[in-house]
């Protein structure tokens, strides 16, 4: 499968030798296999990124998408919480963090590049709608839109930016069901993929299981969209390895997050399995923590971001990983799933 018809490049970095902005919106399509990430400061080289956690969160607000809004917390609250944590994580090696919350689950992208100022990492937030959890969290309005219209939302969040700051998304966040796709889980796969077709931002779906990840994988397919534009998040949920292999095969990216004390065995395995098959290029790792959530005492309990690197890293080393196996997991696959290019089928 042949990937083309790369949308605008630039060389805008986060640090010395930056282009502006206008710059990146002036670039026509380059038809080689370059690109750039789009974070909440600003798009830079995907070399830039270093140590990528590709999936935690910061804030998340679970009180419904017709009841969430940025007054149920202050802003200036959250980031005293959080921002320890980022550091953290920056000390341990992390030099980039995607922020996986989505709109009405409480993604707030202004406060994300307050953080990222603040902590010296850079973060990458997102457009598109959460369907998991009985669609609790999707927006009356998805209902009576088609694909194209969420599409066109999706897409103008990427044009002009999110909630009226100039702040734009470096991928498209959905999530499904469990089982077989329902009409509004599929519809907004189906916006994912007219979205991607239009901004080349990857899709990263919440999923879990091996039927809805056939399902999506399908619908792109039937958009024309590539599976290497998909990441298959939480796929550690998968029992059978077997589904895994196929799906990274056809090109799409394994999201491996959840990352614990408590999963460590588990995740340990599943890189193995991978290795065995030489997959490892198709994986992504991460802890899927955080987070800070309104209406809790100080924010809640917050999961910090280290475990991968105080205990998965040196596990994988224990059991024979070599630095190049553990950088391609933790660096180069991320460069590589959250570049900002559309990748077709055929």
């Amino acid at each position: 499968m042949k990937r083309s018809e790369f949308i605008r490049t630039s060389a805008l970095a986060l640090g010395a030798g930056a282009l502006p902005i206008s710059t990146f919106n002036a670039c026509r399509p380059a038809d080689k296999e370059t690109g750039l990430v789009m974070t909440v400061q600003g798009p830079v080289t995907p070399e830039t990124l270093g140590l990528t956690l590709t999936h935690e969160h910061v804030l998340v607000d679970f009180i419904g998408a017709d009841r969430v809004n940025p007054d149920r917390y202050d802003a200036d609250d959250v980031l005293t919480v959080v921002l320890p944590y980022l550091q953290q994580a920056r000390e341990l090696g992390c030099q980039t963090l995607i922020e996986c919350t989505p709109a009405y689950l409480g993604r707030d992208a202004a406060l994300l590049r307050r953080l990222s100022q603040a902590s010296g990492l850079a973060i990458v937030t997102n457009t598109g709608y959460y369907g998991a959890v009985d669609d609790e969290y999707i927006p009356a309005h998805a209902y009576q839109e088609t694909a194209h219209q969420l599409a066109a939302r999706w897409t103008r969040e990427w044009r002009e930016g999110i909630d009226g700051t100039d702040i734009r998304p470096g991928f498209i966040k959905t999530g499904v069901d469990n089982g077989a796709l329902s009409a509004i889980d599929a519809k907004l796969v189906r916006a994912a993929a007219l979205t991607h077709l239009e901004t080349g931002l990857s899709i990263a779906s919440h999923t879990g299981y091996a039927v809805p990840a056939r399902e999506q994988l399908a619908i792109l397919a039937e958009e024309g969209v590539h599976p290497s534009a998909w990441i298959w998040v939480h796929a550690q949920s998968e029992p059978d390895s077997e589904h895994h292999a196929w799906a990274a095969r056809q090109g799409a990216w394994l999201s491996f997050d959840g990352i614990s004390h408590e999963s460590l065995e588990r995740h340990l395995t599943l890189v193995t399995e991978m290795k065995r098959l030489g997959l490892l290029h198709k994986v992504l790792l991460s802890h899927d923590a955080g987070w800070s959530r309104p209406g809790e005492t100080g924010g809640g309990d917050f999961r910090p971001f280290d475990t991968l690197f105080t205990e998965f890293i040196p596990a994988l080393r224990e059991i024979g990983f070599t630095t190049d196996e553990i950088s391609q997991l933790t660096v180069t696959n991320s460069q590589q799933a959250f570049l900002v290019h559309i990748r077709k089928q055929g």
